[in-house]
């Protein structure tokens, strides 16, 4: 059985299928947290990015989110900064 590559058009189809289904579940409220995290993973791998303009749910999502500082997980978890603990 002889094995045909797909075509660019199998390629486009397939990947608008899978955004629309994606967005379908999303939109509905159906989706699982392994939906929204298949999701974040296919934006990823599409290079897709998104700017956090003010008032956009980007926004709100980035506002909401801790900040986290490096120099201080270190310090909780080892008791010194990372620079200090590599020598």
């Amino acid at each position: 059985m002889e094995h045909k590559k797909a075509t660019e058009d199998q390629f486009n189809e397939l990947h608008n299928l899978v955004t629309a289904e994606f967005l379908e579940r999303i939109k509905s409220g159906e989706a699982s947290t392994a939906d929204l995290k298949a999701a974040c993973d296919w934006l990823y791998k599409n290079d897709i990015s998104g700017v956090a303009i003010d008032g956009s749910p980007l926004d709100g999502l980035a506002k909401i989110l801790p900040t986290v500082d490096p120099e201080l997980v270190q310090r909780r978890l080892y008791g010194k900064s990372a620079s200090i603990q590599s020598r």
